[in-house]
């Protein structure tokens, strides 16, 4: 395996890596956001506050990109395996 095949693995594995977290990163990073700028207004200073409702966030869109998030996984994986040929020789 040469090391421009190496960087091009990695490469679209960072790349699908990112496809797969964004979802979930920028939604808990919006709602902490709006969460923290409610906590600011209101003068409360409670932790439970953001952490519920992000894991909330979190697990509901978990749940309902699962298809998505497998079927992406799979394509990957797809993908590799058919390849398997160019990654020995």
């Amino acid at each position: 395996m040469t090391p421009d095949l190496v960087a091009e693995l990695l490469r679209q594995l960072m790349k699908e890596a990112m496809i797969l977290a964004a979802p979930l990163l920028i939604a808990a990073a919006l709602l902490s956001f709006l969460l923290s700028l409610i906590q600011t207004l209101t003068s409360l200073q409670e932790q439970s506050l953001t952490s519920v409702p992000r894991l909330a966030a979190v697990a509901l869109i978990l749940l309902v990109g699962m298809p998505w998030f497998l079927g992406r996984m799979a394509a990957y994986t797809r993908l590799l395996l058919t390849d398997f040929h160019r990654y020995l020789g």
